[in-house]
């Protein structure tokens, strides 16, 4: 297992739909950023991100699904973006691309007003509320997101965890955020919200042991 991830991670670099910088210090600032998809896509379509993307299980789906529209996969994990990044060079996705770098930086990547969307899809929960600044959801992340999502960009967040649901929604209240959409129980009830659909790879085995899936959309 280990020689296979070593190889993996030593391919990525050679895929032409990765982006990865060896430098991971604060400062970095990636060249494409204001201009992903005129220098990375080479067209003007909206933008959207997942953040955490794993194996980029919603980032495939949802590019097939709107080709029209340009996708990226983040996440750190080198491993994980392998298996998206050579699953869509097979499919012939021209839209996708992943990026492999800390979610933390993630505005010396896209400057300001250049996202249209986010997707975060079952991501660590951090239980441990010593790290509840890690959240994905939390105050620290939403003022990121703020800066680089376009006026009335939406954050989607998918999860398990009823814990880091309900954490999320105090954050939306305490924020007073524009909710979009909520559903409790995104596989037991009737809803008409879009692409809810899509299983990852989590997803599936969180389904298998019968547990409930939350979803919320909203404006940070």
């Amino acid at each position: 297992m280990a020689k296979r991830k070593l190889s993996r991670y030593q391919e990525l670099s050679g895929l032409e739909n990765v982006i990865e910088l060896e430098d991971y210090h604060p400062e970095t600032v990636s060249p494409h950023r204001g201009r992903w998809c005129e220098s990375v896509f080479g067209n003007d379509a909206p933008l959207i991100l997942e953040l955490a993307c794993g194996k980029g299980d919603y980032t495939l789906e949802l590019a097939q699904r709107y080709p029209n529209i340009n996708f990226v996969g983040v996440d750190i994990k080198g491993d994980r973006i392998w298996r998206g990044a050579v699953e869509a060079l097979k499919n012939k996705l021209t839209n996708v691309r992943f990026l492999r770098i800390y979610i933390d930086h993630i505005t010396n990547y896209f400057s300001e007003k250049e996202v249209d969307e986010i997707w975060i899809t079952f991501p660590d929960p951090y239980l441990n509320e010593k790290k509840e600044n890690k959240r994905l959801t939390s105050p620290m992340f939403l003022e990121k997101y703020r800066q680089i999502l376009k006026n009335g960009g939406r954050v989607n967040l998918k999860t398990d965890s009823p814990e880091l649901f309900f954490f999320t929604m105090e954050v939306i209240e305490d924020q007073k955020l524009i909710i979009v959409s909520k559903v409790l129980d995104v596989h037991g009830s009737k809803h008409d919200v879009p692409n809810m659909d899509i299983l990852t790879y989590y997803e599936k085995k969180h389904l298998e042991d019968s547990r409930t899936i939350y979803f919320v959309s909203f404006k940070p």
